[in-house]
């Protein structure tokens, strides 16, 4: 895993690479937040959907939940880019929708729209 600092408008953001997921479980997401405070110096997370279980986005499984609420009680803002279309779930799509009119959480379809939502 690799983070680059990506600064924009004088607000700066963590992008997130890997080849393999990084947030598997609430464990392993609350460990990226602190690395990419301790290697860039910032909570704002931007992470391709690729690298995040597929089990993050059923909702029923209560591990979007779970993860996105530590991320606000601990004060980090994640923005989720990549394709979103397949997915037929009602809930996930009002989730999505919802969490995007907001300031903490973001899904988006690109990264340069993941790096502007934070970067605002």
């Amino acid at each position: 895993m690799n983070i680059e600092k990506i600064e924009k408008n004088g607000v700066i953001c963590a992008a997130v690479r890997s080849k393999e997921p990084v947030i598997t479980d609430s464990q392993s997401a609350i460990d990226l937040l602190m690395t990419a405070k301790y290697e860039t110096g910032t909570k704002d997370i931007v992470i391709d959907k690729k690298l995040i279980t597929e089990d993050f986005f059923i909702l029923s499984s209560g591990l979007a939940g779970e993860i996105l609420q530590k991320y606000i009680n601990y004060g980090g803002r994640i923005a989720i880019y990549g394709d979103y279309s397949h997915y037929t779930s009602k809930p996930l799509h009002d989730f999505i929708y919802e969490s995007n009119k907001g300031h903490d959480v973001f899904f988006v379809a690109t990264e340069d729209e993941a790096v502007d939502c934070l970067c605002r």
